[in-house]
C-alpha cells in the first residue's frame, strides 16, 4: 500500500476511467471526421501558424494549468514546454510517485495513435463545418486516454511496493522484457476488452421505444473500443510501467 493507495483502489479508478473514455468517443462520434480541423496551414496568425487542433489544444492547455491543472500528478499537458505557472492556491496531493520516475511522459505517443490510428476507426468520413467542438471533443478524449495511460506510474509504484524483491533484478539488469513479463496477465487483458466492449454496447446503444428493433446499431462499434484498450491503451500503459520502473532505484 502507497500512502492509502492499493492495487484494488487503483483498479476501481481504472474501471471507472473506462465509462469516461467510452463516453469521450461516443461524443466525438458525433461529428464527422472534419478534416480541416487537422490541416496544418488552416489557422495562420502572427503568433501562431498550424493546425485548428494543434493550436486550441495548446491555447487550452495553458489555460487549464494556470487553473492548477497540472499540479495533480495524474494529468499530464500534451504541450509542455513553457506552460504558464498556476495562480490558484497549490492543493496538497498525496505524494506516492517515486520523484525520479514522476516526470514521464508519452503524451506524443497518444496524440499519434488517436489521430493517426484509433479517429479514422470511429469518425465517419465528412465535413460539417463544427470544427471548434470537434476540436473539444478531441481534447477530452486526448486527456481521457492520457489520464489513463500514465496511471500505470501509480500502478507501477504499489506493484513495486508490494513486491520489491520480485521487480529489482530486472531493475538493475534494465531488463525490459523481463519487466513487461512481470507486468503481463494475459487473462486479466482480455477481461477487461471483453468488458470494455460490453459497456460500448450498454452506452452507445440507440434507445427506441420500438421494441421491435431488428439490428443494434451503436453510437461507436464496441470492437473498436475492445482494440483500442488491446492495440493501444493496455500497452502503452505497460510501457509507462516500464520506464517508471526503470527509474525507481534512481
Amino acid at each position: 500500500m502507497a500512502n492509502g493507495v492499493t492495487l484494488e483502489s487503483l483498479r476501481q479508478s481504472l474501471i471507472r476511467q473506462e465509462d469516461t473514455i467510452i463516453f469521450s468517443l461516443i461524443e466525438r462520434a458525433r461529428f464527422p471526421s472534419n478534416s480541416p480541423t487537422y490541416n496544418e496551414s488552416y489557422v495562420s496568425t502572427p503568433t501562431f501558424s498550424g493546425s485548428l487542433v494543434h493550436s486550441v489544444v495548446k491555447e487550452t492547455e495553458a489555460l487549464q494549468a494556470k487553473a492548477g491543472r497540472y499540479e495533480n500528478p495524474e494529468e499530464h499537458p500534451f504541450f509542455p514546454d513553457n506552460l504558464p505557472p498556476s495562480v490558484v492556491p497549490p492543493y496538497n496531493f498525496t505524494e506516492v510517485l517515486h520523484p525520479p520516475a514522476a516526470l514521464i511522459n508519452i503524451n506524443k505517443d497518444i496524440w499519434d495513435m488517436y489521430f493517426k490510428k484509433l479517429l479514422q476507426l470511429f469518425a465517419a468520413r465528412g465535413d460539417d463545418g463544427n470544427y471548434a467542438s470537434t476540436v473539444a471533443s478531441d481534447l477530452v478524449c486526448l486527456q481521457a486516454l492520457s489520464r489513463r495511460i500514465h496511471y500505470g506510474k501509480l500502478v507501477a509504484e504499489v506493484k513495486f511496493r508490494e513486491s520489491p524483491a520480485e521487480y529489482e533484478p530486472a531493475i538493475r539488469a534494465k531488463d525490459r522484457d523481463a519487466l513487461m513479463k512481470l507486468l503481463t496477465f494475459e487473462s486479466v487483458e482480455e477481461a477487461v476488452k471483453k468488458r470494455v466492449a460490453k459497456k460500448a454496447m450498454v452506452f452507445g446503444q440507440e434507445v427506441t421505444l420500438n421494441n421491435d428493433d431488428k439490428k443494434e446499431k451503436y453510437k461507436v462499434d464496441p470492437s473498436v473500443v475492445s482494440r483500442l484498450y488491446g492495440d493501444w491503451i493496455m500497452p502503452l500503459t505497460k510501457l509507462v510501467q516500464v520506464e517508471y520502473l526503470l527509474r525507481r532505484l534512481d
